[in-house]
C-alpha cells in the first residue's frame, strides 16, 4: 500500500486521516503466472495497482487467433478495462499475468465511496486519466506515422523496464509487427555494436 501511497502524494495532499481512511479500502491480491484478472465478456469489478509483476491485456484476433497486446502493465501501473470499470459492463479483453503478480484493488463500490469521502482523490484519478489517455493518442499517432523499426526504438526509449522484462513477442504484438522483425531489428543492433 505504501507505494500506491507515495504514487498519490506525489499528486495530491492528504491529510493524516484520509491517509488511514484511504488504505481500508483497498485490498491484495496475488495472480499466479497465467492466471487471468479478467477474461473478455467480464465485468471488471475492481481497479488494480501493479505492486509488483507483470500483466497483458490483448484480445484474440478472430481471423487468425493470435492475441493482439492492447497494453502491459509492471511495477507501479494499473491495470484495468477503465470503460469495463467505469460503466460496469461487459469487457471486451484479457487482462493476464505475465509472471506472479501482485495487486491492490479497490471495488467499484469501493472506489466510489472513497471519492465521496476523499474528494482530493477525484484530482490524482484525473491526472493518472489523462497521462493514460495522453499514452493512447501517442500510440494512434505512431501507428499511423512510423515505421516499425521507429516505433520499435521509440517503445525502447519509453519504456525500458518493461523491455527488459516482458518476452519480445508481447512487444511484437503491442506494436503490430512479427516477432521475426524484432529478431532482425535486434542482430542488426548487435552486429553494428561489435
Amino acid at each position: 500500500m505504501e507505494t500506491l501511497l507515495k504514487n498519490i502524494l506525489q499528486h495530491v495532499k492528504l491529510s493524516p486521516e484520509e491517509i488511514n481512511l484511504c488504505k481500508s479500502f483497498w485490498t491484495e491480491k496475488t495472480l499466479r503466472k497465467g492466471e487471468f484478472l479478467l477474461r473478455n465478456g467480464e465485468v471488471c469489478r475492481h481497479d488494480s495497482y501493479v505492486l509488483s509483476g507483470v500483466l497483458k491485456a490483448f484480445c484474440i484476433n478472430s481471423e487468425n487467433g493470435n492475441e493482439e497486446i492492447l497494453f502491459l502493465a509492471i511495477d507501479h501501473w494499473w491495470a484495468t478495462d477503465i470503460a469495463s470499470f467505469s460503466r460496469q459492463k461487459a469487457s471486451i479483453y484479457n487482462i493476464q499475468a505475465v509472471e506472479k503478480t501482485t495487486l491492490l484493488q479497490i471495488s467499484h463500490s469501493s472506489f466510489q465511496k472513497m471519492l465521496e469521502k476523499i474528494p482530493s482523490l477525484e484530482k490524482y484519478f484525473r491526472i493518472i486519466l489523462e497521462g493514460y489517455l495522453g499514452t493512447l493518442e501517442k500510440r494512434v499517432v505512431f501507428n499511423h506515422m512510423y515505421k516499425a523499426e521507429q516505433k520499435y526504438y521509440d517503445f525502447l526509449e519509453t519504456y525500458p523496464d518493461i523491455a527488459a522484462r516482458v518476452p519480445q513477442y508481447l512487444i511484437a504484438s503491442y506494436l503490430g509487427v512479427s516477432a521475426e522483425f524484432i529478431s532482425r531489428i535486434r542482430k542488426k543492433n548487435n552486429n553494428k555494436s561489435s
